[in-house]
């Protein structure tokens, strides 16, 4: 943040780390003189408390568990993570810097600029993946998971790799269809509906995509009935004639899958966490309840960033605050980012309230008021004027992964109001 004036900024960093030895968990603040000194060490219940509230913000219940790092490897979170870079460099007004094998469809740009949360689940096994139809290949995911119904559902694909293949015509058209599997009898014959069909050449490489939201949409309501596509193809010309997905590089032979190429599902939802709003009142009468109940005195509420008693008085402006993941020890289920520049707003609305102040006219007026009676009318309050949302990628379990959009994180400026 070398723009940000940073020779009169405080530095300041939440740091939420494991007590053990010389490390102490807590919030780190700049004391006004070029030294970082603790404000504050927090005990295991207060880091705990500190953990949930986040985790709350996050829109979720409690920390998904994993074995270990995440595999980035994989087609799903491949897919998500270089949405994520896209979505970061918009942000920071930036060139792209590198191109994406998964290229994006102007459908599915719009789809991400308007979605708040975008999931991508992995392909797995499931009791019908021996299963044989004639010509074709089954796949199925896991989309119990997914944290939006069909109701918030905009739209669904799924992505199947074409790898290159040596054929005698290279030109040679065929049509991928996708089914939705209704059901299955004892003799193994299927019961489909047709969901997607997209046109490829057989000298073709890369990623397909099906538009598949009714079927994704169907199994959200019903998740029972999720039995999965089934993937057919055939000749443009000849529909009745099926061939091997394996003949254009649709499956590996043997049905082995290459790393970084399974079949994978995209969904994007219009169904982000609500931040503030009509519930910020009550989660904050529950987070202050929760702090009391764990015995926590009404003075460690009052938040320390803007107690600036302990500071030379300064005028209203953006300080540092740096909340790091990495320190909470979730680099085991968050892909990215290790943290974020969060920023908050302290200071002195003083008359002159001057233009670099960015003061309302409202806080003007406040501000002659306070002068002539200052036991009745406070002074303005200095408070973000302009907030910058961040985006976080995560997993929910081995395999399926969650982009998520949170508005008004970072603050860009500060003003009084």
């Amino acid at each position: 943040m070398a723009g940000q004036k940073t020779a009169c900024l405080c530095a300041c960093f939440i740091l939420f780390t494991v007590a053990i030895e010389a490390t102490l968990s807590g919030l780190y603040i700049d004391n006004g003189v070029d030294q970082t000194v603790i404000h504050h060490s927090m005990t295991r219940h207060e880091r705990m408390v500190v953990e949930h509230e986040i985790l709350e913000l996050l829109g979720l219940g409690e920390r998904p568990r994993r074995a270990g790092a995440p595999p980035l490897d994989r087609s799903a979170p491949s897919f998500l993570l270089d949405v994520y870079k896209q979505l970061a460099e918009e942000h920071e007004q930036a060139r792209p810097t590198r191109s994406s094998e998964m290229a994006l469809s102007g459908d599915e740009q719009h789809a991400i600029d308007e979605s708040d949360l975008i999931m991508t689940f992995q392909s797995k096994r499931h009791h019908l993946g021996a299963l044989r139809h004639g010509h074709g290949r089954h796949v199925w995911f896991e989309v119990t998971g997914a944290p939006g119904d069909a109701s918030a559902l905009m739209t669904a694909e799924l992505r199947l790799h074409q790898a290159p293949t040596h054929t005698e015509d290279p030109t040679a058209l065929y049509t991928v269809v996708a089914h939705r599997v209704i059901s299955v009898d004892n003799m193994g014959s299927l019961q489909m509906e047709k969901v997607a069909a997209v046109n490829t050449s057989a000298g073709a490489e890369g990623w397909l995509e099906l538009n598949v939201t009714s079927a994704l949409g169907a199994w959200l309501s019903s998740p029972a009935d999720n039995r999965g596509f089934f993937i057919t193809l055939h000749p443009h010309s000849q529909p009745e004639r099926h061939v091997k997905p394996e003949e254009i590089g649709l499956e590996e032979p043997r049905g082995v899958i290459v790393e970084g190429k399974q079949p994978f599902l995209v969904a994007f939802f219009k169904n982000g966490p609500k931040l503030g709003g009509a519930d910020a009142g009550a989660r904050r009468k529950r987070e202050a309840r929760r702090w009391r109940s764990h015995g926590y005195s009404e003075n460690y509420l009052r938040n320390p960033l803007t107690d600036t008693s302990h500071w030379t008085t300064r005028s209203c402006e953006i300080q540092t605050l740096y909340v790091s993941f990495k320190d909470l020890e979730w680099q085991d289920w968050i892909i990215a980012p290790d943290g974020y520049g969060a920023f908050y707003c302290s200071g002195e609305c003083n008359f002159p309230l001057n233009a670099h102040k960015n003061a309302t006219n409202h806080a003007i007026v406040q501000t002659l008021v306070h002068l002539l009676n200052p036991t009745k009318v406070p002074k303005p309050s200095c408070a973000p004027i302009k907030l910058s949302p961040i985006s976080v990628l995560y997993y929910t379990d081995d395999s399926n992964v969650i982009l998520r959009k949170y508005k008004n994180m970072v603050v860009k400026s500060c003003g009084c109001h």
